[in-house]
């Protein structure tokens, strides 16, 4: 079914209908409050208009009306509220199951992999009824990830990552754009997903000829633990007794606790300030050794190494 006269783009995912609901309702509120207190006006200004010989009415002493009307007023705020708080955490928290993309924005394209090692520019190949999760991040300045069929929108940020998932609940081709102005060729960063069914998605991924030309079909994993030796990490993070650095193998998700006494969690974003800037924080029980990685490797690569990094807890590799 197409939205709403066909104002709306077209619904394809889980949730672009609730999202739509939301947007309505709050159309036909406002235009309802609008109509009514056209009609308050027109109403008073007849009724009370200024005539000879007729004396204004003193006001009474009766706060019925006014209580009535905040209660309401407090319902539809709270009903609003609730709605779109309900529709919020849904979207920003991705089933157990979700299959993870890596995107990386730059001036002027998108850069996707697959959890496979499949890579594509300014695409991106999903299976249709499949929760998807973004981690994103920019090279340069500040872009948005913006899929109006799946009503997700996402600000991708340089020096950190932000996530964002969607279920495509029809096959087809819908277009991707960036929604934040980043620079001169701002209006050609976009492209298209396309949405597969199971089978055909995965015909795709085994397909012979790579979204890239010459691109490597590695794991994410696979390409990381490559990397991590060329850089000599192994020497230090070895797991050896005696070892310069923490042993990785369990870090992902643990506690980390800080020679200033302070501590936190081992996610993707430390993960990632660790690699590059390695003197932000000292692990408890070592000393500032690491060297720091900033300049020497590039987001894709960053991204690799977690990827490595969270395989060594039995992830996929």
């Amino acid at each position: 079914m197409k939205s709403v006269f066909s104002l709306l783009p077209e619904q394809a995912s889980t949730v672009a209908g609730q999202v739509d609901a939301i947007y309505l309702f709050l159309v036909a509120v406002s235009i309802f409050c609008m109509i009514f207190a056209g009609l308050l006006v027109l109403v008073f200004s007849i009724r009370y208009r200024r005539r000879a010989g007729v004396e204004s009415e003193q006001p009474h002493e009766d706060s019925r009306l006014e209580i009535f009307a905040g209660v309401c007023m407090l319902v539809l705020l709270m009903t609003l509220f609730g709605w779109g708080a309900k529709v919020y955490f849904h979207s920003v928290r991705p089933p157990a199951d979700a299959m993870e993309i890596m995107v990386t924005g730059k001036q002027w394209m998108w850069k996707l992999q697959h959890p496979q090692g499949k890579r594509e520019i300014n695409e991106l190949h999903v299976p249709v009824g499949r929760p998807i999760q973004l981690t994103m991040t920019s090279e340069d300045v500040i872009h948005s990830f913006f899929i109006p069929a799946f009503r997700i929108k996402q600000d991708v940020l340089p020096g950190r990552y932000t996530r964002l998932w969607f279920e495509a609940t029809k096959v087809g081709k819908y277009h991707l754009f960036c929604a934040e102005y980043c620079g001169t060729e701002h209006s050609m960063m976009g492209g298209w997903v396309t949405v597969m069914t199971p089978a055909d998605y995965e015909r795709w991924l085994g397909g012979e000829v790579a979204p890239i030309a010459g691109a490597p079909q590695e794991t994410p994993a696979q390409l990381g633990e490559k990397l991590f030796a060329q850089l000599g990490c192994t020497a230090c993070h070895s797991g050896a007794p005696g070892s310069l650095g923490p042993d990785l193998a369990g870090l992902p998700g643990s506690t980390v606790k800080f020679t200033d006494g302070t501590q936190a969690v081992a996610d993707d974003d430390y993960l990632r300030e660790s690699i590059l800037d390695a003197q932000t924080h000292i692990v408890e029980g070592y000393l500032p050794v690491m060297p720091v990685f900033r300049g020497t490797v590039n987001e894709d690569q960053v991204i690799q190494l977690i990827a490595y990094i969270k395989s060594l807890s039995g992830g996929a590799h």
